[in-house]
């Protein structure tokens, strides 16, 4: 069977592939498919050319790929919007995922894709900027305040963290202190703000634009 790059399953056809046809794969590349999903299909939200593998060899692909920026996002008060961080993050080839604040999170919105992430959590702000200074990481705050340069003209960090605060009250005053640089989104109508995923969607594409090679792309 082909394992050539192809689109996702988020198509009208029926999600994922039945049971292999045929002989099962053998040769050195056998061990990153599993007995189980080869026997009765692969349903999972995962791409086409990673269908049939180990949860442990798709991760291990996904090392091989990342890209060199982090995401991180405040959780002081249970923000619902981590799980489409998170499975933004994983559409983008994020590094890591960090959650400052509280430990649990609502994984619903990930759709399972915390499975294939590095999801780090942080007690607070001021643990996350030694992580990122001990990484070499420069910490990119998200927030539309004053003084904040737009997202549309600033240039990003290839090695980063971007920083984002929770719906609501945005980032915390340690948060932004802990930035070396913070950008803003340029928004056009009248709502205050735009939803902490959105945001994080939004900015993960700029850097994306910014230093990422199109051609590796699924």
């Amino acid at each position: 069977m082909s394992e050539e790059k192809g689109p996702t399953e988020w198509s009208a056809r029926e999600v994922g592939v039945g049971p292999w046809p045929g002989e099962w794969p053998t040769g050195p590349d056998a061990a990153r498919y599993d007995p189980e999903l080869l026997e009765h299909g692969d349903r999972r939200n995962v791409v086409d050319v990673y269908r049939y593998w180990r949860r442990e060899a798709i991760v291990a692909d996904l090392d091989s790929r990342r890209h060199p920026f982090h995401v991180a996002i405040e959780n002081f008060q249970h923000d619902h919007n981590i799980g489409t961080v998170v499975r933004t993050a994983n559409a983008f080839a994020a590094a890591a995922v960090h959650i400052v604040g509280r430990r649990r999170w609502n994984r619903r919105g990930a759709m399972v894709t915390d499975r294939y992430q590095h999801v780090h959590h942080h007690g607070d702000v001021g643990a996350l900027a030694a992580f990122a200074a001990e990484q070499g990481l420069a910490v990119v705050a998200v927030d539309n305040t004053p003084g904040a340069l737009p997202l549309e003209s600033a240039e990003l960090p290839r090695d980063c963290v971007l920083l984002f605060g929770q719906e609501g009250p945005g980032l915390s005053a340690e948060a932004q202190q802990a930035a070396s640089l913070v950008v803003s989104i340029a928004q056009f109508g009248s709502t205050r703000s735009i939803n902490a995923g959105v945001a994080a969607g939004i900015v993960m594409h700029s850097w994306i634009r910014q230093h990422a090679d199109p051609t590796q792309a699924w």
